[in-house]
C-alpha cells in the first residue's frame, strides 16, 4: 500500500480508500446521483475533477465499486486550505460513520496534509453535514468557525443560505 492508496478496517474490512483517478469521473457522477441528497453536477464536472483534481479527491471502494467520496480542491488564492465540495455515501452505508471516516481519510491525503484549514459550505437546512463538520473539527482539536458566504439571493433559484465552515488551524499531519 502506498501513501495515496489507503485501506482501513475500522468501518468495514472490505473498504479501501484512495485518491481519485482520471477514470473515476463517471462513477463519481453515478455515486452522487445515487445518494439522492446531493446537488448533482454535470458528468463533465466529475470527469474534470477526477482528472485534474484527483489528488485532492478521495474515493472509498468496496469490491471495486465506489461507495463513498469526498470531492475537493485547494482554492487558488488560499493554498493552505482544502475545500470540501461534496461528501457522498451510498444510502445503504449511511449511519455507520463512513462520512466522518471519509473526511478523515481525505484530510490525510498527501495533497491535503500540509493544509492548515478545511473549508466547506453547508446549507442552513443540512443538519447532518453541519454535525459532521463540527465533529471533524472536534476530533482534530480545531475550531469550527461559521460565517456567511452564499446567501439565498445569490442563487438563481430558491436555495437556502450556504455559510462557510472554516476548520482549523490544523497541525498539518494526517488528521
Amino acid at each position: 500500500m502506498n501513501d495515496t492508496d489507503r485501506s482501513t478496517t475500522s468501518i468495514s474490512p472490505s473498504l479501501h480508500f484512495r485518491s481519485a483517478r482520471p477514470g473515476d469521473g463517471a462513477a463519481l457522477w453515478q455515486l452522487v446521483d445515487a445518494t439522492g441528497a446531493l446537488e448533482l453536477n454535470s458528468a463533465y464536472f466529475y470527469l474534470l475533477f477526477a482528472a485534474d483534481f484527483g489528488d485532492t479527491c478521495l474515493v472509498a471502494e468496496r469490491d471495486g465499486r465506489i461507495v463513498g467520496t469526498v470531492v475537493g480542491y485547494h482554492p487558488p488564492r488560499r493554498p493552505d486550505t482544502a475545500f470540501v465540495w461534496q461528501i457522498g455515501v451510498l444510502p445503504e452505508l449511511r449511519g455507520q460513520g463512513l462520512g466522518l471516516k471519509l473526511l478523515q481519510e481525505w484530510a490525510a491525503l498527501p495533497a491535503n496534509r500540509g493544509c492548515k484549514w478545511v473549508t466547506a459550505t453547508v446549507a442552513d437546512d443540512n443538519a447532518a453535514s453541519q454535525a459532521l463538520f463540527r465533529r471533524f473539527a472536534r476530533d482534530c482539536g480545531a475550531d469550527c468557525e461559521v460565517s456567511p458566504l452564499f446567501t439565498p439571493e445569490l442563487f438563481p433559484r430558491p436555495h437556502p443560505a450556504e455559510p462557510l465552515y472554516r476548520i482549523g488551524p490544523l497541525d498539518g499531519s494526517a488528521h
